[in-house]
């Protein structure tokens, strides 16, 4: 099984963690008002994530327990990188959050360690 996932997947997979933690049930249908995309475009979405063992889904979506792994890494990267062009930069909080989003799937772990090991010693 192929793990390699294209930022569009872990995109799916952060917005599917943050559902779950906020209502617990979460559907095609929210995801498509929250990425503002077509239906059609979830459903392949979801059916790739099922594929790879990251979700399941059918009324509903559910992350399995390696999605949950993978969807807690990235929602964790994107509030360090948040947190470092907010708190180390002085961005306004919305342009943090899209410079999160964008950087989070491209960064090295390298580059991740060293911003996050500057923010802790901050």
């Amino acid at each position: 099984m192929n793990n390699k996932l294209t930022s569009s997947l872990e995109d799916y997979l952060e917005i599917i963690c943050n559902y779950e933690k906020e209502r617990q049930v979460v559907r095609a249908v929210d995801i498509s008002k929250a990425l503002n995309i077509s239906r059609a475009s979830v459903t392949e979405a979801l059916q790739k994530l099922a594929s790879k063992n990251l979700i399941t889904y059918e009324k509903t979506i559910k992350l399995t327990d390696e999605g949950r792994e993978k969807a807690i890494e990235v929602v964790s990267k994107h509030k360090v990188l948040q947190i470092f062009f907010e708190d180390i930069l002085g961005l306004d909080s919305q342009e943090a959050s899209e410079n999160a989003c964008r950087i989070e799937h491209v960064i090295s772990e390298k580059a991740f360690d060293k911003i996050s090991d500057f923010i802790k010693k901050g």
